[in-house]
Order: structure tokens, then C-alpha cells, then sequence
């Protein structure tokens, strides 16, 4: 089958070592099963595993891809739930497991034409979403409800600030924010993509590191060192910041005077369950809400496609269907 996969690790150039050609098709073992993919949404995780992180030399060659949606052997439309874990090791949780990973971290990814999974992965795909937008689900979208539902516990009437808002987290967090009731304001370098977040639905966009028009109860955090200042300062007493990722570095200056002085609450997110999968599904469906899809390209053209994510000119998810 035509995979995408990587071959060697390139920090510099992580599409250095992507491969796009032919794998053995999937053998299942018990309890999983084969899903033909239709689409699979990419992420910042798959030019990570390129640069080396997260795998080991003797994995290789591994196809990447967290997400899909796609077809499972009785023909049933279905979304796969990137955790590999057991709920149970993590006290109902699977993302507490500590054996858990994502698909492409231990096995195989979805950026294939088939992907084997466990049984207990597949989630009827929602009847009013594409293959494509479906795909979007797992990663950005699950890490945001998690985010702001799970995690940051937020009540509707309240203020967040989202730091960057380009990116398929910031493109999910905004809508999903909004349909629960809350006020949202994003920051962005880029004058196009804050004008994008407010039509996309955001109450107010504003440049990195500018004097917010008050303090905001919670901040959604992504960025890390380049941003964390700012996020501390914009936060109320009592407010929480909930970071899902740091991808301009993992170690800011903590502030701590400021975050014990203003019992401020820093709370780590990453992504979801398969239960808050459904959930999500669920509120898309009531609230007729749907991932924005930048670009869609095919499987033959993953380097092109990985190479747009990393150009940081995207404005939603990239998408890949075989």
C-alpha cells in the first residue's frame, strides 16, 4: 500500500527523511481491526517524529499520521481516536495510562491507504462532516474540548485569550469557545489571520503581547516561551492558564511571585479521551459546527503538505487523502 513514512530524522529539514511509497499492508492483532483511510488531518507531531522526536532510530521506518477518518471492515463510516491506551491503567482515563501513545509514536500511523487500530478506537463518523473535516477531530479539536471543557472547566459568560490564532488548535478552540458561551479574544503576529479569527468568530483579536481591554479568567496556551509572559499578565486573580503545547520552546521564565501572589492556576492538557471524542462529536452535530480545512492535498504530495504546516502560513488543518 502507498504510505507516508519517515525514513531518517532531519531536525533541520524534517521532510529530509520522509519517504512516499510503497509498505506492507496492516496485520491486526487481537482485538484491532483494518480501517481503509479517506482522509488524515497532519499535525505539528508529524514533523516532530521527522526531527527525531519522540522515536528512535531503530523504529524506522515509520508512517506517520495521528488521525483519519475513514471506513472499517463492515463498511461503517468511522473517525479513529489517536490514544493507544488502556483507560483502566489510568484510572478511567486512557490519557493517564503511562504506557499510553499515538498512533505513529509505537505503531503505525494513518498516513496511509489503511491503518490497523484497536477495535475499541473507532467512532461512528458524524453524518454532516466530511471524510475530511471528520479527520480534523482527533488531535486539534479533542485537544481543545479537553482544553476548555475537562481541563479548564470553563463556565459560560467567561473571558479567554488565546495565544496564536492560526493553528488547528486555535482554529478549534474559537468556535468550540464560542458555541459553550464564552468571550473570546486571540492574539496574532499576522494581520490577515486576526482578521480570519474574528470572522472565524472571535470577539476581538489583538498583536502578540498587547495591554488586553481587562484581564481575562483563562488563557489557552500553545506557544510557550514567546508567549508566556503575556499570558501570565493577562490573567485575573484567581485565573488559570491551560497549556496543551509549547512550539517556541517549553521553558519560559515560570514568574513564579506572579503566579502564587495571584494564585494563579497552571493546568497541562493533552488530548483527549474516547469518551470526550464522542461528546465533541456530539456538540459538532447539535451545533451544526464543522473544522475549517486550509488545504487539501493527496498522499502522493505528504511533503508538499508537511511542508505548508511548517511554513506557519496555514489558517485551519491540512488535510491528506489518499
Amino acid at each position: 500500500m502507498l504510505a507516508a513514512y519517515a525514513s531518517a530524522f532531519s531536525p533541520q529539514d524534517p521532510t529530509a527523511g520522509l519517504v512516499v511509497g510503497d509498505r506492507p499492508e496492516p496485520s491486526p492483532e487481537d482485538g484491532w481491526t483494518v480501517v481503509q483511510v479517506k482522509a488524515t488531518a497532519l499535525n505539528h507531531h508529524d514533523l516532530w517524529s521527522l526531527k527525531g522526536v519522540g522515536l528512535r532510530e531503530e523504529q524506522l521506518p515509520m508512517i506517520l499520521g495521528t488521525d483519519a477518518a475513514g471506513v472499517d471492515e463492515d463498511g461503517n463510516d468511522v473517525v479513529i481516536h489517536a490514544v493507544i491506551g488502556d483507560p483502566a491503567r489510568g484510572g478511567g482515563d486512557e490519557t493517564l495510562d503511562p504506557k499510553r501513545s499515538l498512533l505513529s509514536e509505537v505503531h503505525n500511523g494513518t498516513l496511509a491507504e489503511s491503518v490497523a487500530v484497536p477495535r475499541r478506537n473507532l467512532v461512528p463518523k458524524p453524518a454532516g462532516l466530511s471524510f475530511e473535516q471528520a479527520s480534523c477531530l482527533p488531535t486539534a479539536w479533542l485537544t481543545a474540548y479537553r482544553m476548555l471543557v475537562t481541563r479548564g472547566e470553563l463556565q459560560k459568560g467567561e473571558t479567554i485569550l488565546i495565544q496564536g490564532a492560526g493553528g488547528g488548535v486555535s482554529t478549534a478552540l474559537i468556535p468550540l469557545a464560542k458555541t459553550l458561551g464564552l468571550r473570546v479574544w486571540v492574539t496574532s503576529r499576522d494581520e490577515g489571520k486576526r482578521a480570519n479569527a474574528v470572522e472565524l468568530g472571535a470577539d476581538e483579536a489583538f498583536e502578540p503581547g498587547a495591554r488586553l481591554p481587562e484581564r481575562v479568567d483563562a488563557v489557552m496556551e500553545s506557544v510557550g516561551e514567546a508567549t508566556w509572559s503575556h499570558s501570565l499578565k493577562s490573567l485575573r486573580p484567581g485565573g488559570r492558564i491551560v497549556v496543551c503545547g509549547s512550539t517556541s520552546g517549553p521553558n519560559p521564565p515560570a514568574d513564579l511571585a506572579r503566579v502564587f501572589f495571584l494564585q494563579l492556576s497552571v493546568i497541562g492538557s493533552t488530548m483527549g479521551t474516547r469518551d470526550e471524542l464522542e461528546a465533541l462529536m456530539q456538540l459538532c452535530a447539535q451545533d451544526g459546527l464543522a473544522p475549517l480545512v486550509d488545504k487539501t492535498f493527496g498522499l502522493r504530495d505528504a511533503k508538499a503538505a508537511l511542508t505548508y504546516l511548517d511554513s506557519g502560513e496555514t489558517f485551519g488543518k491540512v488535510v491528506v487523502t489518499p
